[in-house]
């Protein structure tokens, strides 16, 4: 299967634009156009060339420079059906962008790297800054994944813990989080203690029900060869031949941070993630998250991987949503900080008046 491109021979003047057709296979014209040519449409969008189908001729008219980055896309694409990946708009849209920041990753490897497969659902990298993120984690001992949620740190830390079980590289995956109260206090929760910190391991829980089957869940835990617990559970222990994910770890002190590095033991590799822009720890305590990136950053074999708004495979107002934040923060920290606390005391002093004012219940 085949695939030849013939540009136009004539050359326009430099005011005229560039012809090129694309002749595909007819296999590799179907998923590239998508259902009702939905993904068609969105490479039109995303580029600056005109994108015009015909049969299994793709013609693209523009710019140079436009007519290169579209014939980049489409083979980028085709690559990517052929690797027997769905083709689905936001596959263009990722494609387009990577090849439009000047990225030297092919899109297609991105997004045509398997982790880990299950049932048919096959987990992959998103995004560059994700296929960097796991390319980390094959290449140290310790990579920290920082970034804002949704950029699939925690949940792709999970399918590289569980394919390393699978392949026995480790014997055992050792999963943690401290559990830190955001508002309520655990002591005034019903339910003994296991009850009580079991809600702050739940997504972790979930994680592991997407890429084991749930049956096998119960029994790998039993005998210890999956463990879930709250970070106090790591102290005193050396942990060897384990997968150890650290969750939350934004909301770990400086001292709780050590400690859990220290717990590293031979033949051990080690994922600590976090948002270092939600921090819950009580009295303003220093992030140990923040201090680590400090205190680490020049020793081998030890990565911090800085994942950004960019890498957001949740629903496209997440992205917005960090960014505005972002905005918002750097704003205040340039000279606007007495609006950022005129905002937030105007803020408590709605719902205060809201609190004194508001209307009994009928």
């Amino acid at each position: 299967m085949t695939d030849k491109i013939n540009t136009v021979p004539e050359q326009p003047a430099a005011s005229e634009p560039v012809q090129t057709t694309m002749t595909l296979h007819p296999d590799a014209v179907r998923p590239l156009l998508g259902t009702a040519d939905r993904n068609l449409r969105v490479l039109e969008e995303g580029l600056e060339a005109d994108v015009h189908v015909r049969g299994t001729d793709v013609t693209l008219t523009g710019t140079d420079q436009a007519v290169a980055l579209a014939q980049r896309a489409v083979s980028e694409l085709v690559r990517i059906g052929r690797s027997g990946q769905q083709i689905t708009p936001e596959t263009v849209r990722r494609t387009v962008g990577m090849l439009t920041e000047g990225a030297p990753e092919s899109p297609a490897e991105v997004l045509s790297l398997d982790i880990l497969s299950r049932r048919g659902k096959t987990i992959r990298p998103k995004t560059l800054g994700q296929k960097r993120y796991v390319d980390a984690i094959d290449a140290n001992t310790i990579v920290f994944g920082i970034g804002p949620a949704g950029t699939g740190k925690t949940y792709l830390a999970m399918a590289k813990a569980v394919s390393a079980l699978q392949s026995k590289q480790v014997n055992r995956i050792i999963l943690t989080r401290p559990a830190v109260e955001a508002g309520e206090r655990l002591g005034f929760l019903p339910g003994t203690l296991n009850e009580k910190i079991d809600p702050y391991l739940r997504p972790l829980y979930d994680a592991l029900h997407d890429m084991m089957a749930p049956e096998a869940i119960p029994k790998l835990m039993e005998a210890g060869i999956i463990e879930v617990a709250p970070l106090a559970y790591m102290r005193g222990r050396t942990l060897n031949d384990a997968f150890i994910i650290l969750d939350e770890a934004q909301n770990t002190t400086a001292e709780q941070m050590k400690m859990f590095l220290t717990r590293l033991g031979f033949g051990s590799k080690v994922v600590v993630t976090g948002d270092v822009t939600q921090v819950d720890l009580p009295g303003g305590a220093r992030s140990g998250l923040r201090a680590a990136e400090q205190i680490l950053g020049d020793i081998d074999d030890i990565h911090f991987t800085q994942l950004t708004s960019q890498d957001v495979v949740r629903h496209r107002l997440v992205s917005d949503i960090v960014d505005a934040y972002e905005r918002f923060e750097n704003d205040a920290a340039e000279g606007g900080v007495a609006h950022a606390a005129d905002f937030a005391g105007n803020g408590a002093q709605r719902r205060a008046g809201q609190g004194r004012h508001a209307s009994p219940r009928r």
